[in-house]
């Protein structure tokens, strides 16, 4: 009998360490998960990182090229606002404000500020 009972002491003092031994892996398992999880985000950052640094490069490359693009922009004007402008004596090119206010004036203030607008786009009223 007591050789039975020791071997019971036995396998249930074997089986408290195993179950001791399996709730310690359990919690490293949840470690190193955390620590993949880490190390995985960090990679992503560091993809990221590197694609938005190509970005701003390509972004101030393009900025460099256009302001020592030696072809000035073309800047035009709707063709109705020319004829329009014609008819009243303004040909192309810089316009006198007072002149273009005498030309608009038969129009609706939104007729007159939608001109302009085009007008100061194309770079012919300042």
């Amino acid at each position: 009998m007591e050789d039975n009972n020791q071997i019971v002491e036995r396998l249930e003092a074997a089986t408290g360490i195993l179950e001791r031994a399996i709730s310690l892996l359990h919690e490293r398992q949840g470690e190193v998960e955390r620590i993949s999880a880490t190390v995985e985000q960090t990679k992503r950052e560091l993809e990221l990182a590197e694609k938005l640094s190509t970005a701003e490069r390509e972004i101030a490359e393009l900025k460099g090229a256009a302001m020592h693009e030696s072809a000035p922009l073309r800047r035009t004007v709707p063709a109705s606002t020319s004829e329009m402008l014609a008819k009243h004596g303004i040909a192309e090119g810089p316009v006198d404000v007072r002149a273009l206010d005498a030309a608009l004036s038969g129009l609706s203030l939104e007729q007159r500020i939608a001109v302009k607008t085009q007008l100061m786009r194309a770079g012919a009223v300042a």
